[in-house]
């Protein structure tokens, strides 16, 4: 043979080339060989389906180090493939064994990780042996070529000797990775193995969040993602599917982590506090994962500039010549040689761009991961802070339901997405900087013009930054106002509706929202410039008080002198005027309000059934009391099911849960139910008439086996029956028989007999005496002759709960189909025909004329008009042409982008603007029966968290898919231009994205949808939390809550992680289709020019548009995902926009009724039958009645009888299904709904506060209101209030008592002074003495005016000129109540005897 040929073996065999590369095949035959029959025998049917053994899978030590090598030495073996090929193609002949033992490498690499992986997961490692011998092997035969290649004079200059020594190195740590297993795991050579557990959420079957314990390629990768959004295509995602997080993602684990913290903080050597301690404290519990994300996001941003710079070299180096060195009968090129190869560039360019987003994407993960955790952390701290809050604070306004909800739903989730930003706050300075030094490098001078530019531009991006952020805060506050405005009128629709006020409340919240959408506008042009720049007696008490002072606010006490004892064992009873502190008294002493001065406290006796008077010596003092069942003043119900309700979380006691059901009486109500006791009663008992409400209330406090209830007026919503029934059999019998102390707050003065000590509230000063005083008694005694009831709000059960808004909601986060496009017309709809035909032409000249820039660029550039401009003399064509041709073609460009941003964003308004508008209208003009049964909440969530998607979401959306669909298909369209052959690979590239895009938007969607249910779950607890505060204090519950809080937090928390995780899965598949297509079209281009000559230019702009697929295709799906979520908002207000809505015209124009009508208050009713619902059966069946001009009607019955449907028939609240109702002469049916309603007066029986309480028609003076309000015996209140008639209200009214809110819904009736009057059971939380003096003031203001009076207290009507008695929905008795009272056997005068 020649000399030279790699075969000649005269100087021995290890300096022959040909034989130092087939050595280095043996260690991967022998691998090969070795493993096959474990890896597809014995566990191929397992690692096919990659499945985790949760019982047994443990990481090995060095675990992600062995696969970051592993990864190494897989990059490395590509290049020793490639440099092969490149030194090949200069011999005359083919040398396989330059790449081929490479190509066996690649391959035993493959299977050792494989095989390492399967080995890990099912624990067994002594089969590491195979790879020990492996390793030791290719170390062995890597290093004997790499030392004959120093011995030859083969060094640093040639490629292949570096290629050599880094294998050689890989080889070498990888064979220590597996020493260190065998010295830490014991598992060879050695007496006593170590044995390891796997973690403890491995062992946990219901942890299925696997990110943190997969290997590397699946971590970096996401595949153990890939079952999971597969399946989601065949079943719907749910809590049980997704499962628990591991225990460091926990909320109590990240909320311990952050109170460690903190209290680190404050030991410090100088203690900080506000902002400054707060970020301190973050940085110590999550900043380390942080810096994690920042280096991965280093690292991506290093690598992205290997681009550019490979694009750069295939257009320099596509037709140069390549240099090698022939040794050892071979040919040796050199690094620059390598990479002067455009192939070699175009594999470079994959590689760079795989391991760049790889990187990118890990970045993503870790921080957001890190701000889910930091989410929880901190919104575990909040509930804690909750559950310490001073009530003062909310019921004096200081804080907000709204506010605190705001608080966790919008300013947690800003701090987690500052988490995921910080990287890129990071990383931009270094990418500018090395951009400028990298454009510095190619274009000289003009590099640094350009970075000039950008900080000239600096100080105008931060003002229009500054001025977006303001118009932002701005506009969040102008939202919060219209939300409370729209919650004030969805909660007081019906008291809106009865006076007609609902106009006058719309406009206010238009007005609002107009504000609002100004300042939208403000933020849409500064957005669109931002894309555009791109003791008296000694007993034993439980409860002491001793002088006590307490307070809401800082200020004045509000109760002073307290000195009371309540009594071991006895039955209480505080009873007082409106407003005299009452239920003040209660929670001060739950610790609810703030103690001033003075001692609060608490007993316990030793358990003895023996003996029933017991020393207050054998008494234990506790300053902290224990468990109280409390049954509030208003009711407050867990959105849970009636039997969840009562036992509170307490063991399930059959015989006790029985006996407790039957002393309220709740086995009726119950028995109408769909579900019974299991049946979800919906948010606040939504589905419940009030009486129900209390009773279930009561009902809990009964059922809690301890020694003290406090129940704060119970039967101010029960008739008599039910009131004498759960008095007689509930407390007197059940708790006394219990010997349980019992402090009760009631105005039902006839029960006063029956205590053990009578506690009476004159002023806020409390005198105690175990009798009340005489003179007092006396008084109550004339007022406990008369007999009073009340009747319960008709609530149709069985039709209402089971289409409850709150079911279709459920349904609808189940609801899957495809792309909602009868939505997307509504919204295009929306928008008008002027600006949707702006908006698709500006998109598409805008980027036509991207395409046309960038191929002038090209044109420009290309070597063609590079000759030209050297050869001056025969150019046609010179730089001055194409510069003003390129100027002009970018100014254009800029108008339309901003043209294109401006329709976006105005579009968006409009369709706002317009959606809004008719869905205030809608349920403004509903029907009631919308609102009795459509949870409020469900309601409310359309003009918020919907309207805040169509207002800010869609339109930046919309933009943003239209942007990436239409440059998608520019750069598909500019490739092939460039490269037709790139046509054939993009079908299984197309299929391949079509798949992937249809399993990721199910999942997808279901994620998101789980995330809004988890997280409106969470808000709707800690709003629980917050109205029932006193109550779960009271029962001493807050462990419970706390526990159920991180229940909910960890939901949603599992929710985001999956839907990050699920994102994360697209964008590494869409970047990795992406990278392939920049490969695809990198080698067709290059093969294109070497055959066809085609121009640099071209190719340079064929590769850029190819580098930006990946993000376009990422965008295209990610944004169509997001889309059909946000179009549910546009379906779901489009539904609610469609109902029907109340029949306001008549037959008659207002202009046709008589000035002053009714003038008599005559009420004429003929045969009179009317239903809720056109689906439901009449709850008043031929009613017939005649209330002449100027009477006071009575009307009394038992639950359910229909008293307050009669009320409502008058307004036209019902259906009527025949009959009529004739008033002075005039049929109601042919009146205009509006002019009807604003004739009457109703007072409701729950009061209803709004922010404009007497007079919002501003036509009242101030001396007619000062008059009302001095009859309402008010005066005295709002003349103490700091601006008099002007003084702010707190939402809901909260800063008055509950009597003393319905007496201004009495003032309210009184300033309007209309000829008929309807007091719908109006006196049910004011004492009698009160109660008398109004009814005196109502007969004399209303003398010569009809009244009709529901009773709430049959004493009540027992001066009225006519009493009705109604039992189910028909007139039972009808006469005076003296002739009613002879009868011995009417319903009426049973009424009366029972109250005796």
């Amino acid at each position: 043979l020649p000399k030279g040929i790699p075969t000649k073996v005269d100087n021995g065999l290890l300096n022959n080339g040909c034989f130092l590369d087939a050595l280095g095949v043996v260690p991967h035959v022998f691998l090969l060989f070795s493993t096959f029959p474990i890896l597809f025998i014995g566990w191929g049917s397992q690692s096919s389906k990659v499945h985790i053994h949760h019982s047994t899978w443990l990481h090995f030590p060095g675990h992600n180090f062995r696969w970051l090598l592993t990864i190494v030495l897989l990059l490395v073996l590509v290049c020793e493939i490639a440099e092969g090929i490149v030194s090949d193609g200069f011999n005359q002949s083919r040398h396989l064994h330059l790449y081929m033992p490479a190509g066996l490498g690649i391959l035993a690499a493959i299977t050792s990780i494989v095989y390492y992986h399967n080995i890990e997961t099912s624990n067994f490692p002594k089969l590491l042996i195979a790879l020990l011998i492996y390793w030791t092997l290719a170390f062995i035969t890597k290093t004997i070529k790499f030392a004959k290649y120093d011995d030859h004079g083969i060094g640093l200059r040639q490629l292949r000797f570096c290629i050599t020594g880094l294998l050689a190195l890989l080889y070498g740590l990888l064979l220590g990775v597996e020493v260190n297993v065998i010295l830490r795991r014991r598992y060879m050579w050695f007496p006593c193995p170590t044995e390891v557990k796997p973690p403890d959420d491995l062992q946990d079957l219901g942890v299925r969040f696997q990110q943190p314990f997969v290997n590397l390629l699946s971590k970096s990768t996401y595949c153990w993602m890939n079952t999971f959004i597969t399946s989601a295509h065949k079943r719907p995602i749910d809590l049980k599917t997704i499962g628990k997080l591991p225990i460091s993602m926990r909320a109590l684990t990240n909320f311990q982590r952050l109170r460690k913290a903190f209290d680190a903080q404050e030991k410090g050597p100088v203690p900080l506090k506000g902002s400054r301690w707060i970020w301190l404290a973050l940085r110590q519990a999550f900043g380390r994962p942080l810096v994690l994300s920042i280096t991965f996001r280093f690292i991506a941003d290093l690598l992205g500039f290997v681009g550019p710079l490979c694009i750069s070299g295939i257009v320099h180096h596509i037709s140069s010549d390549n240099h090698s060195v022939k040794l050892l009968g071979v040919h040796f090129i050199s690094s620059e040689a390598f990479l002067a190869n455009a192939y070699v560039l175009a594999v470079l360019l994959f590689l760079a761009l795989l391991l760049q987003r790889t990187f990118l994407q890990a970045s993503y993960y870790v921080a957001i991961e890190t701000g889910i955790k930091l989410r929880a952390a901190i919104q575990t701290k909040i509930y804690h802070k909750i559950m310490r809050l001073c009530t003062s604070n909310m019921s004096m306004g200081d804080m907000t339901t709204a506010q605190i909800c705001s608080l966790v739903a919008r300013d947690t989730n800003h701090l987690m997405w500052f988490f995921f930003l910080c990287p890129n706050l990071w990383a931009m300075p270094v990418q500018i900087v090395m951009g400028v030094l990298l454009l510095y490098s190619l274009l000289g001078v003009s590099a640094l013009i350009g970075a000039t530019v950008i900080v000239v531009l600096a100080p105008l991006q931060y003002f229009v930054a500054t001025r977006l952020s303001r118009a932002q805060k701005s506009t969040l506050e102008h939202t919060g106002e219209r939300l409370k405005k729209t919650n004030e009128l969805l909660r007081g629709i019906k008291l809106l509706k009865l006076y007609t006020w609902e106009h006058i409340f719309r406009s206010s919240v238009e007005e609002t929202r107009r504000q609002e959408l100004r300042k939208l506008r403000t933020f849409a042009l500064y957005t669109s410039l931002s894309i555009f720049m791109n003791a008296a007696i000694p007993i034993a008490a439980v409860l002491i008080i001793v002088n006590g002072y307490f307070t809401w606010t800082q200020g004045c006490p509000t109760l002073t002198s307290i000195d009371i004892k309540v009594p071991f064992g006895q039955l209480t009873m505080i009873v007082g005027q409106v407003g005299c502190g009452k239920s003040s008294l209660l929670l001060a002493a739950l610790g609810e309000m703030q103690k001033i001065s003075g001692n609060i406290t608490w007993k316990s006796l030793p358990k003895s059934d023996s003996e029933e008077n017991v020393s207050i010596l054998t008494a234990c003092v506790f300053r902290k009391r224990g468990s109280v069942p409390y049954a509030s003043q208003r009711p407050w119900l867990l959105n849970a099911t009636v039997e969840e309700n009562i036992l509170f979380d307490m063991v399930p006691n059959e015989k006790r849960y029985k006996e407790v059901i039957e002393v309220c009486q709740l086995q009726p109500d119950i028995d109408t139910l769909p579900q019974g006791d299991q049946t979800v009663i919906g948010e606040r008992g939504i589905i419940l008439s009030g009486g129900q409400r209390q009773r279930i209330s009561v009902a809990r406090a009964l059922y809690q086996q301890t020694n003290v209830v406090f129940l704060d007026d119970p039967f101010s919503a029960l008739d008599i029956h039910l009131s004498d029934h759960l008095m007689h059999e509930g407390i007197l019998k059940l708790l006394r028989q219990e010997k349980r102390t019992v402090v009760l707050v009631t105005h039902k003065l006839q029960y006063l007999p029956h205590a053990d000590w009578v506690w009476a509230f004159n002023t806020v000063d409390l005198k105690g005496h175990p009798v009340c005083k005489p003179e007092l008694f006396e008084q109550w005694r004339t007022l406990m002759n008369r007999q009073d009831k009340i009747g319960w709000c008709l609530v149709v059960f069985a039709e209402s709960s089971t289409s409850t808004d709150e079911d279709s909601l459920r349904a609808e986060l189940h609801h899957r189909t495809t792309i909602p496009w009868s939505s997307f017309a509504t919204y295009l709809h929306a928008a008008g025909l002027l600006l949707l035909p702006l908006l698709v032409l500006s998109q598409l000249s805008k980027h036509s004329l991207m395409v046309a820039i960038d191929f002038w660029l090209a044109h420009w550039t290309s070597p063609g008009c590079c000759c030209a401009v050297l050869l001056s003399q025969v150019c046609e064509f010179s730089h001055s042409s194409y510069l003003q041709v390129f100027c002009g073609l970018c100014a254009l460009g800029i108008v339309l982008c901003l043209v294109t941003s401006l329709a976006v964003e105005w579009t968006g308004l409009r369709v706002s603007r317009e959606l809004h508008c008719s869905l205030l209208h809608t349920i403004v003009l509903a029907p009631m029966r919308l609102f009795e049964t459509t949870p409020l909440g469900n309601i409310l969530n359309r003009f918020s968290a919907d309207t805040n998607t169509i207002d800010q979401h869609i339109p930046v959306t919309l933009e943003c898919l239209s942007r990436s669909t239409l440059l998608c298909v520019s750069a598909v369209g500019v490739i092939s231009y460039v490269t037709p052959l790139f046509l054939i690979a993009l079908l299984p590239l197309a299929v391949a994205c079509y798949f992937i895009q249809k399993y990721f938007r199910v999942a997808s969607r279901d994620l998101q949808q789980l995330e809004d249910s988890t997280e409106m779950l969470l808000l709707s607890h800690y709003s629980q939390t917050i109205e029932g505060l006193t109550t779960i204090r009271a029962f001493r519950h807050e462990q419970r809550f706390k526990k159920k809080l991180l229940e909910h937090t960890d939901a949603n928390n599992i929710s985001s992680l999956f839907l990050m995780a699920a994102n994360r899965w697209l964008e590494v598949r869409m970047e990795y289709i992406g990278a392939f297509v920049v490969l695809i079209a990198a080698v067709a281009s290059i093969s294109n020019t070497l055959c066809s000559q085609l121009s640099a230019g071209l190719v340079g702009l064929g590769l850029t548009y190819a580098l930006m697929v990946s993000n376009y295709l990422n965008w295209i799906v990610r944004n169509l995902a997001d889309m059909e979520v946000q179009l549910g908002c546009v379906k779901r207000v489009s539904g609610l926009i469609h109902t029907q809505p109340e029949n306001y015209d008549g037959l008659m124009t207002p202009a046709q009724v008589p000035a002053g009508w009714p003038k008599y208050g005559e009420i004429q009713i003929k045969n009179l039958s009317v239903r809720y619902d056109s689906s439901l059966k009449p709850v008043l069946r031929h009613i017939n009645s005649h209330i002449r001009p100027g009477k006071k009607v009575g009307i009394c019955g038992r639950t359910g009888s229909g008293k307050s449907s009669f009320s409502l028939a008058l307004f036209r609240m019902l259906d009527t299904i025949e009959g009529q109702i004739v008033i002075d002469g005039i049929d109601i049916a042919k009146l205009p709904l509006q002019t009807l309603r604003s004739k009457f007066s109703i007072i409701l029986l729950s009061p209803v506060f709004l922010s404009f309480n007497l007079d919002p028609e501003r036509k009242a003076t101030d001396q007619m209101l000062w008059e009302a309000l001095e009859i309402a015996q008010l005066m005295p209140v709002v003349k103490a209030l700091p601006g008099g008639l002007d003084a702010m209200v707190t939402e809901g009214g909260e800063n008055f008592s509950q009597g003393q809110r319905q007496l201004f819904c009495l003032a309210r009736a009184f300033v309007r002074k209309s000829s008929i009057l309807i007091m719908d059971e109006a006196t049910a939380s004011i004492d009698m003495a009160t109660e008398s003096i109004l009814q005196k003031v109502v007969m004399t203001a209303f003398a010569d005016r009809t009244v009709v009076t529901i009773a709430h207290r049959v004493h009540t009507i027992l001066g009225s000129d006519v009493v009705i008695v109604m039992k189910h929905g028909a007139i039972l008795e009808y006469n005076e109540p003296d002739v009613l009272l002879e009868q011995k056997d009417s319903v009426f005068s049973a009424f009366v005897r029972a109250d005796k």
